[in-house]
């Protein structure tokens, strides 16, 4: 072969005459003069050291060398132009891997939602989930063990990390199905001084656990905990067991348990209280990650869950 390198502008060109059987009929195709492609078919026979056509007086046939570089050709075409669009769906972030974290709660109505958004826009995207608690998942995607996370905010500013608010939510009382409180409609939180609570992990979910403690305080009195736990989910099946009663996000209700009955605060403060977070590294936003966070942001400015950035 000659050190002439072949291109691939000289392979479209054989593939087109290969196709129309004339150097006449492909130059028409190809929008070229005539005598223009015969020279580009010379130089690629010539970088090939190998005839590509029989003449004939009527048009040009596959010579052995053609036919062997035929499917070759199709092939390295092919090639480019995937390279061309992946390279070009990487540029804007729609190509890649993507680990994201997640809370269970995210369970109940961010993920549902945004998931199927952003595999329907991003179907070059492989997204690999992983469950966990928020201290957990904050540190991964501080150390790159994570592209990003959905936490139970409120969470103090990191200088590390970016983070956006996909979900508010109120906080309302869980009561067994049995206790005196069931049959009301909505309560004040004072109303549920007397009873144990069933609270969060102080090492895993600090930052709910002090929501939930600012908000009896603020009701006039300090829990007496009976119980913790680290999932939302785990908490509902707590107060299902008749352990105790707990303070838990309003999407709570998404999953009903028979058990327990969901009762709404007239206490303002626990309106929009606690939220799902997304955080991701600074260096992240233009990436997989910022396709993702398009897709989680709710759809309806101003209703309930309405996202914003926060001061990162």
């Amino acid at each position: 072969m000659s050190e002439e390198a072949v291109n691939l502008k000289q392979l479209h060109q054989f593939l087109v005459i290969a196709e129309e059987g004339s150097f006449r009929g492909a130059a028409d195709r190809l929008f070229i003069a005539q005598p223009a492609l015969s020279v580009s078919i010379r130089s690629l026979e010539k970088s090939l050291n190998a005839s590509l056509f029989h003449r004939r007086p009527k048009g040009v046939v596959l010579s052995p060398a053609g036919h062997a570089l035929v499917e070759s050709a199709r092939g390295m075409l092919a090639h480019a132009e995937q390279a061309r669009k992946a390279v070009g769906l990487a540029a804007h972030g729609s190509w890649g891997a993507l680990t994201l974290g997640f809370v269970g709660l995210a369970t109940y109505r961010v993920l549902p939602e945004g998931l199927p958004r952003f595999r329907a826009l991003h179907p070059h995207i492989q997204l690999e989930l992983r469950e966990g608690d928020t201290l957990t998942m904050i540190e991964q995607v501080r150390e790159s063990r994570l592209d990003a996370a959905l936490i139970r905010g409120p969470v103090a500013d990191d200088p590390q990390l970016r983070q956006w608010v996909v979900e508010s939510d109120d906080l309302i009382l869980a009561v067994p199905a049995a206790h005196p409180l069931s049959g009301r409609r909505r309560v004040a939180l004072q109303e549920a001084q007397a009873g144990h609570f069933v609270m969060y992990s102080q090492r895993h979910a600090p930052g709910l656990r002090d929501v939930v403690i600012a908000q009896c305080i603020r009701a006039g009195f300090i829990p007496r905990i009976c119980q913790e736990a680290v999932q939302v989910q785990t908490v509902v099946s707590l107060v299902a067991s008749g352990l105790g009663i707990a303070l838990v996000p309003a999407t709570a209700r998404l999953h009903p348990n028979r058990h327990v009955r969901f009762l709404p605060l007239t206490d303002q403060a626990a309106r929009n209280s606690v939220s799902i977070n997304y955080i991701a590294r600074h260096d992240t936003a233009a990436s997989p990650v910022g396709k993702l966070l398009e897709c989680l942001m709710p759809a309806s400015p101003g209703q309930p869950g309405k996202n914003r950035q926060t001061r990162n």
